[in-house]
This record gives C-alpha cells, sequence and structure tokens, in this order.
C-alpha cells in the first residue's frame, strides 16, 4: 500500500500511550487473498498502564491472526478478549479486571474491493460522494463486561474507488478547548474531516493536527488522540 493513500495522527497524552494501532498483511493456509489487517485501538487508562495494555493488545492480535489464522475480525476480537480477560484475571478470581480496550479491526481485501471489520464502542466511518456513512460499534468492550460475553458483530462493506475510511479512539472528539472550553465532539470531527477530505492524505493529517491543537489552546491534553484516514 502506498503511503500517500493512509494517514495515521497520533498524538499520545504522555510518552507511552494507551491508544496503538496495528497493521498486519497476512494470507493464511486456506485464504486465496491476502488481507491488510487495521486495529484503532485505545485501552483502559493511558501513559504506563495503557501502555501495558496496549503490549498485551498486540500481543493477542498477533497470536489470533497470525498464529491461529482466523480471519473474521468478529472472531479474533473474541479471541483476544479471552486471551485479555485470562491475562489479566487467570485464577478467574473475585478481583474481577475490568480493563480492556475499545477498537475498530478492519480486513481489507484490496483485490475484491471488500472490508470487514467489528467495532467495539468506537464507530467506523466512510466517506464516499461527499457524504459520511457511519457504522456503528458494537456497545460492548474488548475485554470483562458483565456475567455474559456477548459475541461481536461482523459487518461488510464493498468498496469503491475513491472511498476513504475513518477509524479513531475518543481523545479527540472528547478535547476539551475552544471559545468556552467546551468538548470538540463527534459532530465537528465529521464536519472537519468532510471539509477536508478531498486532500491529499498527508495533508489531512497535518491540517487535523493543527486544528486540535487550536481547538485545545492552552488547555491540557486529556486523552490520547488517534484518527486513521485510508483511501481506496
Amino acid at each position: 500500500m502506498e503511503s500517500k493513500n493512509f494517514f495515521i495522527l497520533y498524538k499520545p497524552k504522555d510518552i507511552v500511550s494507551g491508544d496503538f494501532y496495528y497493521a498486519q498483511a497476512h494470507k493464511g493456509p486456506e485464504s486465496k487473498t491476502e488481507r491488510f489487517f487495521l486495529c484503532t485501538a485505545d485501552c483502559t487508562g493511558h501513559g504506563v498502564p495503557g501502555a501495558f495494555m496496549s503490549m498485551l493488545g498486540v500481543a493477542s492480535l498477533n497470536e489470533a491472526i497470525i498464529e491461529k489464522n482466523i480471519s473474521n475480525p468478529n472472531e479474533i476480537l473474541h479471541d483476544m478478549r479471552s486471551s485479555i480477560i485470562s491475562s489479566l484475571n487467570p485464577e478467574g478470581s473475585e478481583e474481577e479486571a475490568k480493563d480492556g480496550m475499545d477498537c475498530v479491526l478492519c480486513a481489507y481485501d484490496f483485490e475484491n474491493m471488500q472490508l470487514k471489520f467489528a467495532a467495539a464502542n468506537n464507530p467506523l466511518w466512510v466517506v464516499r460522494n461527499g457524504k459520511i456513512d457511519e457504522y456503528k460499534p458494537d456497545k460492548i468492550p474488548v475485554g470483562k463486561y458483565g456475567d455474559e460475553l456477548k459475541p461481536f458483530t461482523l459487518q461488510t462493506v464493498d468498496l469503491q474507488k475513491g472511498d476513504i475510511v475513518y477509524t479513531f479512539t475518543d481523545g479527540y472528539a472528547d478535547q476539551f478547548g475552544g471559545p468556552k472550553g467546551k468538548k470538540f465532539k463527534y459532530k465537528q470531527l465529521e464536519e472537519k474531516l468532510l471539509e477536508n477530505h478531498q486532500l491529499p492524505m498527508d495533508e489531512q493529517k497535518k491540517v487535523l493536527g493543527e486544528i486540535f491543537e487550536r481547538w485545545r489552546g492552552n488547555l491540557e491534553q486529556i486523552d490520547d488522540v488517534l484518527v486513521i484516514g485510508l483511501k481506496i
């Protein structure tokens, strides 16, 4: 994939981060085509605790995709959830670990112009013909959440040339700033992406970074920030 076809805006709040991204091209033994896996994730916490969860997340992704050759994103998230729960709470003790992550895991099949994905708490946006289509997430994290482990939903998008797929964590939209010190919010993020989606991808990254810093002003950055755009 050419570098000009995507951008990654990544602004950790501290030196290390609870937000992480993962990219891996993989072709399983039974697969006819290679899939490009891209995960945009937000772990519980930021700084060192968040970074620990990020390492656990990357290890779980590698295990599911490369070692176990699981190809559907919903099944990969299910496998990751089991790994995370058992790693954080190996004895099944009464002290329930509530740590986990929100994420969007995409599996791109560029040959057949198809995207399969699963989303835990964070949505996926596709800009096509000057409009944003929102694909809503399952309202469950990849981690312990109540007593039952609900399955994640597999969603499919038939891609068209020129589509831009945006995935992100909540740090950008939740940042306080502006003239009244309020949250930036998803509505405004949507507007800014639409305003700038025709720019080259590296320009979009630059503009989004500048908008964020202007909005934040002198206020502290409250969370890790991650926004990924990928043009088909």
